[in-house]
């Protein structure tokens, strides 16, 4: 790659900025800061057999894993080397006050190619188990994503003992199509077929046990952090011989609950602790697909040290049906007396005994226009303007980009034609809402929100009644962003939104999610001040209508 004079310029300009950032931060003994550079472009790797194009990041695929502490500062300068626009989303990183970093089309213009930008976020009060990955199209079936740990800091108590070592376990789907025949097929109006298989951290199954992917001693006790980093398949995970002590998800410790083997959906990541305490030898670590007809497996070895023995051929069964994941997903619980990012225990947040202020029920449909099919909810396939529509408000430049509200609160009648259009809905700031997912689907799909953390207090099937409202858990289910909707199901949460900027709220089956299950909820503090939200930076990207515009008037200081 060859840099023009002005490119190399601004590289420059962006190290020096980096280094007065540095001394800033020394200056005011604000929380360390970990910088990164990443070379992102295409390469080509035999995953299922067949060498194909995938997206890198500084040649590694998957991606680099950043490993940080509740607040430190991430700065990661990307360089788009692809001939596509490029944005990284940080699944589950709340971006607190700070949407101009989320990464998401509706919120941050798209790296243009050969071009490069830097984003600065922080896990703010935040840990646990997070990933990273493209948001931009169908990038996410090519790679670049990667994992995201974030360790408790040393004066807040961990409810289990440091463990032996910390395994990355990405999980996913996959596809030997090229992401731009995906996305070509979609805009034609076609589907994307079921993937070729699964892939656990980017390697196939023969890749993943010579040599194999991990290494114990008898006696010691490992933790490992999984993530299902697919774009359609729920899978199950279980170990061969060993019990599985679930420890954190998504951000929450839980209640250490041994488990057999455990249901995992797209964009969903938990940690679970294993002791090594079977005769020496070689284990595999399996995955299976969940809810597809065509179950595919995959397998990762896990060996001993000082083992010569070969893994066992007989593997363990995956559970079958949907009865038996929606049972596991109530026995999940919130540890209410362990502390997560703070010294406060997780249960002095009493969420049922707060009173409800709005209902939004969100029904999950599809429709046919102009003879394709397309997603949305409530009746409005989401479609991304040229300006992102965070940028549009910020700017007062709405007009021609997108009207707010253009869906109400509870699902339209089924004979209500789709319409597409930008969805774009407003939420009061600091108000606690109900936001109730109705799938009315043949398959399970799943919702992410980000900028928070909810509570999944119940699901059910059929359609949501008030009534439901008697089977939810308003002691302590667990704090997290992604959840599931079985098919033909229901799922409630309930969330306070304390955090102002806009924030999307999406699908993770990437296929619904790019045809339009999608849409973004602006919070705006009625203050307009810097304790709720920070500034757009003077580094932002700018792109549509508010190219060349004044910036707005700073909001208040404190």
């Amino acid at each position: 790659m060859v840099w023009s004079a002005g490119r190399m310029a601004m590289r420059g300009a962006s190290a020096a900025l980096l280094v007065l950032a540095l001394v800033a931060a020394v200056a005011r003994a604000e929380d360390p800061y970990h910088f990164f550079e990443w070379k992102v472009t295409y390469g080509t790797r035999t995953i299922m057999g067949t060498p194909q194009k995938v997206i890198l990041i500084n040649d590694l695929f998957p991606g680099p894993t950043i490993n940080c502490t509740s607040n430190n500062n991430i700065v990661i300068n990307v360089f788009n080397m692809l001939d596509q626009p490029l944005l990284f989303t940080w699944h589950g990183i709340q971006q607190r006050k700070n949407s101009w970093q989320d990464g998401m089309p509706g919120t941050m213009c798209p790296i243009q190619p050969n071009t490069n930008f830097t984003y600065h976020w922080q896990p703010k009060d935040q840990i646990g188990s997070f990933f990273y990955y493209p948001s931009t199209g169908m990038q996410r079936a090519a790679g670049a994503y990667g994992l995201i740990s974030v360790h408790s800091r040393d004066l807040i108590p961990v409810p289990f003992d440091t463990p032996a070592d910390d395994f990355p376990v990405l999980v996913g789907d996959w596809y030997t199509k090229d992401h731009a025949v995906l996305a070509k097929n979609l805009d034609a109006g076609k589907g994307i077929g079921r993937p070729s298989g699964l892939v656990i951290n980017g390697k196939n199954e023969k890749d993943a046990s010579n040599p194999p992917m991990y290494n114990v001693e008898a006696g010691k006790t490992y933790r490992f952090r999984v993530c299902n980093v697919g774009i359609k398949a729920s899978f199950n995970i279980r170990i061969q011989n060993h019990i599985m002590k679930l420890v954190e998800m998504e951000g929450s410790h839980t209640m250490q609950n041994d488990y057999d083997s455990l249901d995992l959906h797209i964009g969903q990541c938990l940690s679970f602790l294993v002791t090594a305490d079977q005769k020496p030898g070689d284990y595999l670590l399996v995955a299976s697909t969940r809810f597809i007809k065509e179950v595919s497996s995959t397998t990762a070895a896990i060996r001993y040290k000082g083992s010569s023995a070969p893994p066992q051929a007989k593997l363990p069964e995956s559970p079958s049906g949907w009865a038996w994941s929606i049972n596991q997903a109530r026995s999940f619980r919130w540890n209410l007396t362990a502390s997560a990012a703070r010294p406060n225990p997780q249960g002095s947040y009493h969420y049922g005994q707060i009173n409800i202020t709005r209902t939004i029920k969100l029904g999950m449909g599809r429709g046919k226009v102009d003879g394709k099919e397309r997603f949305g909810f409530n009746g409005v396939s989401h479609v991304d303007p040229e300006t992102p529509v965070k940028l549009a408000e910020y700017f007062n430049a709405t007009d021609g980009v997108f009207q707010y509200d253009l869906i109400g609160d509870v699902p339209p009648a089924k004979s209500a034609p789709t319409k597409m259009a930008p969805n774009v809905i407003r939420a009061e700031f600091r108000t606690f809402i109900e936001v109730v997912f109705e799938n009315p689907e043949k398959s399970i799909d799943t919702i992410h929100i980000d900028g928070y953390a909810f509570f999944a207090v119940g699901m059910g099937p059929g359609k949501w009644t008030p009534a439901s409202r008697s089977t939810y858990n308003l002691l302590d289910t667990v704090s997290r962003h992604t959840i599931q909707v079985y098919p033909r199901s229901w799922t409630a949460v309930m969330m306070t939104f304390d955090n102002a900027g806009m924030w999307s709220i999406r699908s993770n089956i990437w296929e619904r999610n790019y045809l339009g299950e999608q849409l973004y909820v602006s919070v705006i503090s009625p203050e307009r001040s810097l304790r709720d939200e920070y500034n757009m930076p003077e580094t932002s990207l700018r792109c549509g209508k508010v190219v060349g515009l004044p910036m707005p008037p700073s909001y208040l200081s404190v």
